[in-house]
């Protein structure tokens, strides 16, 4: 987890230098401002100026703001959710060793998949059935604090799915799906039972279908919701709304 976090965060931060050091020389470009004028105006050397233009360098903060006050410009930075956190909680691991293993051999599991556009996260498990080209999108959850962004952000990930590098790498370009696990607890149950008709339009095929398909050679039936129930240490996928 930590490991794919570090690589996130650094791909992430290798882009937003990149589209600070386009911004940086399209306003000196637009104001006919050069490298020597900004180095001397906003006290920056200029041999390190030259270092962040040409990508090399790593500045802070602290650089871009004194940069961006030299320019007459506006420095911006924020934090802002997009398809949920990779934090996965330790309860989800035995809901997906338990689903693994009771996959037909038909389907074939891709765990910890990355997506970029246009929605940024991992989905937990994606499965693809070369059959009926059809690829499903698969999040464990063992609680469900808000039920409209964790419908949101399953529906993002698995819109982004195309953007996953193993994309290109599938026999056929497959259609797409979802399904959710929910790890049965008496909140969990009670907050279904509050929301059922929004999960129902979001997740509308029955979970015994799922799992059937899941398990068997059926047809993948869509969208669904299937329960995994703990029993002192073991867990096993149920197919009840």
């Amino acid at each position: 987890m930590a490991r794919r976090v570090a690589l996130t965060a650094t791909r992430n931060a290798r882009a937003i230098r990149q589209r600070l050091r386009e911004d940086l020389e399209r306003l000196c470009q637009g104001a006919g401002i050069s490298q020597r004028a900004l180095a001397l105006a906003s006290g920056v050397p200029q041999s390190y100026l030259s270092e962040i233009f040409s990508g090399s360098a790593r500045p802070t903060v602290e650089t871009y703001g004194r940069l961006s006050s030299a320019l007459g410009a506006d420095l911006s930075a924020r934090i802002y959710p997009n398809t949920g956190p990779a934090i996965r909680d330790r309860r989800s691991v035995p809901i997906l060793e338990v689903l693994l293993a009771d996959l037909h051999p038909r389907w074939r599991a891709f765990p910890e998949v990355r997506v970029v556009r246009p929605g940024r996260g991992w989905i937990d498990v994606a499965l693809y059935e070369e059959r009926e080209a059809v690829i499903v999108a698969g999040e464990i959850e063992s609680t469900m604090n808000r039920i409209e962004q964790l419908v949101r952000w399953s529906g993002e990930k698995a819109d982004s799915l195309p953007s996953w590098e193993g994309w290109s790498r599938l026999p056929a370009a497959p259609s797409v799906s979802r399904f959710l696990v929910l790890r049965w607890t008496r909140s969990t149950r009670r907050a279904a039972r509050e929301a059922d008709r929004q999960l129902r339009l979001a997740y509308p095929a029955h979970p015994a279908d799922a799992l059937a398909a899941l398990r068997g050679s059926t047809a993948w039936p869509g969208a669904a919701i299937i329960w995994a129930r703990a029993e002192g240490t073991k867990v096993r996928l149920v197919g009840t709304r």
